[in-house]
């Protein structure tokens, strides 16, 4: 399970160390392959261990491509989906093509999203923070379906 925020630097190569404690999870996991993609919304990257992009790429071959949202989601998704390894450092290389499109300097955010991460420029990740509470704030008066079932309690 991948959960948190932490700080991480892009380096000279293109590269990013995926935090230490992650990285046996991810060797035992998925021996160090993973998929990095777009995301279809945000202005970031996903990298997901390979069993869960495979999981992601069934679920996309299983919406008819006739549909035009679905044939938007495959060409953004698995068009950008570029396949990589955790070198013997834990770092894992982010083509350049997807670092242009998330906009990736050097200071990142790598975001545990429970079987994925998000890679975020870190002042785009503060703003997007920002942009979420002030939405969860707005919306406290008019919760919908989900939220009304949802408590962290």
């Amino acid at each position: 399970m991948f959960r948190g925020a932490h700080s991480i630097n892009l380096d000279s190569k293109g590269r990013v160390a995926i935090p230490t404690r992650y990285r046996q999870v991810l060797l035992d996991d998925c021996a160090g392959q993973m998929v990095c993609t777009v995301h279809n919304i945000s202005k970031c990257l996903l990298l997901y261990p390979l069993p869960a992009w495979e999981q992601v790429q069934k679920r996309l071959r299983q919406i008819p491509s006739t549909h035009p949202r679905a044939a938007r989601l495959q060409r953004l998704l698995v068009g950008y989906a570029t396949d990589g390894d955790m070198d013997k450092s834990g770092r894992f290389l982010l083509p350049a093509p997807l670092r242009v499109h998330a906009k990736l300097e050097k200071q990142l955010m790598l975001v545990g999203q429970t079987n994925h991460f998000a890679i975020w420029d870190a002042d785009c990740w503060q703003q997007q923070v920002q942009l979420d509470i002030e939405a969860e704030q707005q919306e406290l008066d008019h919760p919908d379906e989900f939220v009304q079932e949802f408590s962290l309690t």
